[in-house]
């Protein structure tokens, strides 16, 4: 069968990789002119199975209503005239009951899991560097609030299987030393050992040299325009390549991995996506004191920020802005970034040369991403990972695989 995967993201790529493991015939179509260029290029880093609860839970509506008012808060809604936007506010709204929210993280514990071994099996079997750190992620605390409200979800993610364990401020510095500056004020916190960090970009970029060299092909600097249908199946994809020029692009079965475009090129076959671009920023600065900086992944849940180190760059990102498809930087966002690493690690990074980053997240409101069969029998859905992307890449791709090859899923999640 020949399937075409249009998007060469991290999701586009794994689906493709696992799509020609399979023994299918996979093009590739992405209007950049290299893989893993947008969502993808400089997110967080982190393979994070812990990082399970979904921003919609019991607490998120009374501090979105305290955040509006912020320009640096970590999520941030800039309500417009877009239907679109408001109805993913208010299913997001539907979304923040304890009842919903258990069972949204044990949707995406139980995907992360399966992906994480996916990812480790992998790199196994065709030995893929990209930065990686197996030293697992540490989420600390300096709010006993928001650590008292961690309990609950990390205790229920330890019961489906993933070892988030709620550890004291002084072991939380014993694993990572980095940590000393902020002891007095660190609450406490939680490490997942199993969790791991690494360049999702340089992962992606060398999974594809190994699909090329598998015999995938890849259209890049082609912009779909359009998918058709005739008969109640997608007949073809519509695109210009780099010299403008429209091209029919046919195949048997086609996925569809393009982010948070995805729900607008499904709106034209009637198919409804709950996906909003939620953009997200994150900052690259070489390290400038390796004694000063962290080894092990870190998530600074109150501000919504993760940590990586990167070999000798470090890399910071988080917080969210619901601003439609704009990918404007917002100097304060990122200088609000800057500033927290400054705090929690004085010295540790050379802010004079940090790098700025936007991307656009694709946004489910339950943070459960969408993947399956469409109403059209030869369209899938690879989409909808939200900040999660990485970390669900290789489980998603694997899946997406074998839904297309008419077998079974191996893990037990709420396929489309």
């Amino acid at each position: 069968m020949h399937v075409v995967v249009l998007g060469a993201g991290l999701l586009g790529v794994t689906s493709a990789y696992f799509l020609r493991q399979q023994g299918h015939d996979v093009t590739v179509v992405d209007r950049q002119a290299v893989p893993a260029a947008e969502t993808s290029f400089a997110n967080g880093g982190q393979i994070s199975v812990s990082h399970a609860e979904p921003w919609a839970n019991p607490s998120a509506p009374l501090k979105v209503l305290k955040w509006l008012a912020r320009e640096d808060a970590p999520l941030l809604f800039r309500l417009r005239a877009d239907a679109r936007q408001w109805a993913w506010v208010f299913s997001f709204l539907r979304e923040c009951t304890p009842g919903r929210t258990r069972h949204n993280i044990e949707q995406i514990v139980r995907l992360g899991s399966y992906s994480r071994e996916t990812l480790q099996q992998l790199r196994r079997d065709i030995g893929l560097e990209y930065d990686q750190r197996t030293q697992g992620i540490l989420h600390f605390y300096t709010s006993q609030q928001e650590f008292d409200a961690a309990e609950a979800p990390a205790a229920q993610m330890r019961a489906l299987g993933c070892d988030r364990r709620v550890i004291s401020a002084d072991e939380a510095v014993r694993i990572e030393p980095a940590l000393a500056h902020i002891r007095p004020q660190l609450a406490g916190a939680t490490y997942t050992a199993e969790d791991e960090s690494g360049d999702a970009n340089r992962f992606a970029r060398e999974l594809v040299r190994r699909c090329e060299a598998d015999g995938v092909r890849f259209l890049m600097s082609h912009t779909v325009t359009a998918l058709r249908e005739a008969g109640g199946r997608v007949d073809h994809v519509e695109a210009t390549d780099a010299e403008g020029r429209f091209q029919r692009i046919r195949g048997d079965a086609y996925v569809l991995a393009m982010g948070s475009l995805s729900p607008l090129y499904a709106k034209a076959l009637g198919i409804k996506l709950p996906i909003y671009p939620a953009k997200g920023y994150s900052v690259t600065m070489p390290v400038k004191d390796a004694s000063k900086a962290h080894q092990v992944s870190l998530t600074d849940d109150e501000y919504k920020l993760v940590f990586s180190r990167l070999g000798d760059r470090l890399r910071i990102a988080g917080t969210a802005e619901l601003n439609g498809y704009d990918r404007d930087l917002n100097r304060v966002r990122c200088e609000a970034i800057v500033r927290r690493v400054e705090e929690l690690f004085p010295g540790a990074g050379d802010g004079e040369r940090a790098q700025f980053w936007t991307g656009l997240r694709p946004a489910t409101p339950s943070n459960v991403p969408i993947i399956g069969r469409s109403k059209l029998p030869n369209l899938l859905l690879n989409t909808g990972h939200g900040t999660l992307g990485w970390t669900h890449a290789c489980g998603s791709g694997k899946s997406i695989a074998r839904i297309a090859s008419g077998l079974k899923p191996e893990v037990d999640f709420a396929f489309a």
